[in-house]
């Protein structure tokens, strides 16, 4: 007997930001399903640069340069990299990072085994108290975001840089279509990957609040446990945390329960 793709018949929504989207998009639509692109995030260089220039003078001096995210090596390499001395140990949240400094040239790196975050960053033994205490770390992030891991390595004894090489901003196109189909029950299930896209999804949202029903009745799959643990925060009833990059989510996807309510 044959058996249809897993996602045959299903539509699912992928926030992430429209450079980023197509390797998930394209999984979902040869497992059967349809891929609704929606970017919940639009990310663009900061306006300022005077924070990576800064960095780049102090290549020299620093001992350990931390990507938080893939857009933080795009936005960052393109300067720095004709000047990446070979003595600096580039560290990254995730494997999606770490691949994006591959990409760049940057093999020399450190990855958590598993939470790939700022505390899966801070668990490293690279990171221990014992081994930054003196030392000068780079962090190269998106602007705001989570304070933690600066606070923490500083605790420990590092001076840390912060080096803001992005903004995000929400959406400004679609909003109407998207909540549209939302209300009218077009989607199956929607995918994130950040605490922020969630909050500009349910402010999004909220302005239509008859659509919040629809929407939380939704599976929502993240690979990130923090995101995971807001949505069940924000009301979310079905929430996966499926394993980490584009090939957990769409892994966990098709292997969803379909049938439950």
């Amino acid at each position: 007997m044959t058996y249809p793709p897993p996602l045959t018949g299903k539509t699912i929504v992928v926030t992430r930001p429209h450079d980023q989207a197509d390797a998930l998009a394209g999984g979902i639509r040869q497992a059967g399903g349809a891929a609704y692109c929606f970017p919940l995030l639009e990310i663009s260089p900061c306006q300022d640069s005077t924070p990576l220039q800064e960095a780049a003078n102090r290549l020299a001096s620093a001992t350990l340069a931390i990507f938080v995210s893939a857009n933080a090596v795009r936005y960052t390499m393109p300067v720095l990299r004709e000047i990446w001395p070979e003595h600096l140990i580039a560290v990254a949240t995730g494997p999606g990072t770490a691949e994006a400094l591959a990409a760049a040239g940057i093999s020399r790196c450190l990855l958590p085994a598993e939470h790939f975050d700022s505390e899966g960053l801070l668990a490293l033994p690279e990171l221990a108290p014992d081994r930054v205490v003196g030392q000068e770390i780079l962090l190269f992030k998106g602007e705001g975001g989570r304070k933690l891991l600066a606070a923490t390595l500083r605790e420990r004894g590092a001076t840390v840089l912060p080096v803001p090489v992005y903004q995000r901003d929400a959406p400004k196109e679609g909003m109407d279509e998207f909540l549209t189909r939302l209300a009218a029950h077009k989607f199956d299930a929607i995918t994130l990957s950040s605490s922020e896209a969630l909050r500009h999804l349910l402010e999004l949202a909220a302005e239509r609040p008859e659509t919040l029903p629809c929407l939380y009745r939704l599976p929502l799959f993240t690979s990130h446990p923090r995101v995971a643990l807001h949505a069940r925060e924000a009301g979310f009833s079905h929430v996966i945390c499926a394993n980490a990059n584009d090939i957990g989510l769409l892994a966990g996807l098709c292997a969803y329960n379909w049938q439950l309510p």
